[in-house]
């Protein structure tokens, strides 16, 4: 099985993808954690420089994405699938379409054509959207990088982008919100899972 976790920044992705998976392994269950970008040694210094680096255009910004998730699907996703194992990565392909389409306008198709190649047609069996307004993520602490550091307008356009996203792939997406205390969307996550499995 394969499960991603999606949406804006500071809406709880890392958190809850961690706690399923901790869940998980208490279950006995073979789990692989992973996240993107930078679920690769080759990722962690692509991902250096998508967060780090002030002048990245927006192609370019997709093209690295890009390669980290070509990386990332040959060297941890198909071994893992191959293998019978349990995948949760935090962040996957959709996050591309949110953020580099929906957010900086460059066209849904093209992205979804380079997305197929970087994947190898690899998609999630199950994809939870934690979803959360901009204006309420801004107010979580954490550190901000390049990404994080967008506007307003930006985060509403990638915000809009994952919930038009998931009401195009109903079988797959999950919505669910974000803004409730931790645990509460932890039990939500996990109910679903359990009855997957």
């Amino acid at each position: 099985m394969f499960i991603s976790f999606e949406g804006i920044d500071k809406s709880g992705k890392t958190t809850q993808a961690k706690l399923l998976a901790d869940f998980l392994l208490e279950k006995n269950y073979p789990v692989v954690l992973t996240k993107e970008p930078g679920g690769t040694l080759p990722g962690e210094k692509i991902k250096g420089i998508i967060l780090k680096e002030s002048l990245i255009t927006p192609l370019c910004e997709l093209f690295l994405y890009l390669a980290d998730r070509a990386q990332h699907v040959e060297k941890v996703i198909k071994p893992a699938l191959k293998k019978g194992k349990i995948i949760i990565s935090d962040r996957y392909a959709d996050a591309s379409l949110a953020y580099q389409g929906y957010g900086r306008g460059i066209p849904i198709e093209f992205i979804k054509k380079l997305n197929l190649e970087a994947t190898g047609g690899i998609e999630p069996d199950i994809t939870f959207l934690l979803d959360i307004e901009p204006e309420r993520s801004f107010l979580r602490e954490g550190k901000s990088d390049r990404i994080e550091n967008e506007n307003l307008r930006f985060y509403k356009r990638v915000r809009e982008g994952y919930l038009e996203i998931a009401k195009l792939n109903p079988d797959r997406f999950i919505v669910i919100k974000a803004d409730a205390h931790f645990l509460k969307v932890h039990q939500k996550v996990k109910s679903i899972i359990l009855k997957e499995l």
